[in-house]
C-alpha cells in the first residue's frame, strides 16, 4: 500500500460543503489538543501521537516512506 498523500479526512456519517473542511477540523482538534500544554508535554504528545499512528498504519513501508518525506527539506 503505498503512502496516500491526497486529502483523505472524513469523519463517518458527516457530510461536507468544502473539501478542505475535514482537514480545517483535523487541524483544529490538533491544536485543541496542545492547548495549555508546556513545550516539553507538547513534544511529547506529538512523540505518542506519531507512534500510535505509524502502529495503526502497521505498514512500515508506508511508515518509512511517511519519515523520509516529514524530513525532506529540513
Amino acid at each position: 500500500m503505498p503512502l496516500n498523500l491526497q486529502p483523505n479526512f472524513a469523519e463517518p456519517g458527516q457530510r461536507y460543503f468544502r473539501d478542505f473542511s475535514p482537514g480545517d477540523d483535523f487541524y483544529q482538534a490538533l491544536i485543541d489538543t496542545h492547548r495549555d500544554l508546556s513545550d516539553e508535554q507538547s513534544h511529547l504528545l506529538n512523540a505518542k501521537l506519531v507512534l500510535l499512528l505509524a502502529n495503526h498504519i502497521g505498514d512500515l513501508s508506508v511508515v518509512r516512506e511517511a519519515l523520509a518525506l516529514a524530513r525532506q527539506e529540513l
